[in-house]
């Protein structure tokens, strides 16, 4: 009895494996075009290692974006502290701590959607947080100056675009 009951236990938890992986290559190949470090990200998340279906992975990407907005707001922050900053460089990074507070409230918006069933305005809440680094590396563009955090925006776009692509095939 110990043994069929041991052997479920492991079945089911292989079965959670398998499913989870699924969803990460299937997600990933939909998205491949865009980000070659998709599965690499999601493999780094245990939540997302963990989902089972579409809903979960969508909360996981969403959480692991949103792991990823405070250290990009601190690393701008602490460049802000720097006295001897060039305008071309401190006026698009104020702006961009304040898109990242506003990325901040769409992705929690994106939780509080996919729990509440609401997929179409999860993908929306999606869209806003991702135009937040893009809208962040314009301003330096616009006053054609290096942005001294596109390494992080990228990663954060990479990773809202995750969340998106799972959010799209929910809906």
């Amino acid at each position: 009895m110990k043994f069929i009951f041991s052997f479920a236990v492991f079945f089911l938890f292989l079965n959670c494996l398998v499913t989870a992986q699924t969803l990460i290559q299937n997600g990933c190949k939909k998205s491949a075009a865009k980000d070659p470090k998709c599965v690499q990200y999601l493999e780094k998340n245990p939540q997302s290692k963990n989902a089972t279906n579409l809903k979960e992975m969508v909360i996981a990407s969403t959480k692991n974006a949103s792991s990823e907005l405070p250290k990009v707001k601190s690393i701008a922050v602490e460049i802000l502290k720097d006295k001897n900053l060039k305008p071309g460089i401190k006026l698009p990074l104020r702006d961009c701590v304040e898109f990242y507070d506003d990325a901040n409230d769409s992705l929690n918006d994106t939780l509080r959607f996919v729990n509440l069933g609401e997929y179409k305005s999860a993908v929306s809440a999606l869209s806003t947080a991702l135009d937040v680094p893009v809208n962040c590396e314009d301003g330096f563009k616009e006053f054609d100056t290096k942005s001294p955090i596109s390494k992080e925006d990228n990663v954060l776009f990479q990773l809202i675009s995750i969340a998106l692509n799972y959010a799209v095939m929910l809906k």
